[in-house]
């Protein structure tokens, strides 16, 4: 399992990402909120809502996920994915029913995740 934390302008463009992630197999849940960032833009600080996704798939599938984000975006964003520890073997039974695994074994337990 591998979650993507991804940072966007609107709801709806998390919506819409999520949903042709979804319709491609490419992840099995998202969530988005929306949260104040706060950043440094030529030497001044700057504070702007933004949208937070957060994407729950396989390992191997960062460039067809990444390409979804850019089509439906013109921006620069974040994109950064990360491996949890271990997940519990009904979440990740749901996963490897949805999102087909793109490694050379599949994880079925805490244990191989």
């Amino acid at each position: 399992m591998v979650f993507y934390y991804i940072t966007l302008n609107t709801a709806e463009e998390a919506r819409q990402i999520s949903r042709d992630l979804f319709a491609q197999k490419l992840a099995v849940c998202a969530n988005w909120f929306p949260i104040t960032c706060a950043y440094v833009w030529e030497g001044e600080v700057h504070e702007e809502p933004e949208i937070v996704l957060i994407l729950k798939t396989q390992a191997g599938y960062r460039s067809q996920i990444e390409s979804v984000i850019q089509s439906h975006i013109t921006y620069t964003n974040c994109i950064a994915e990360w491996v949890p520890n271990g997940v519990n073997s009904g979440f990740q039974n749901w996963l490897n029913s949805v999102v087909p695994f793109a490694g050379s074994s599949e994880p079925d337990s805490l244990e191989d995740v």
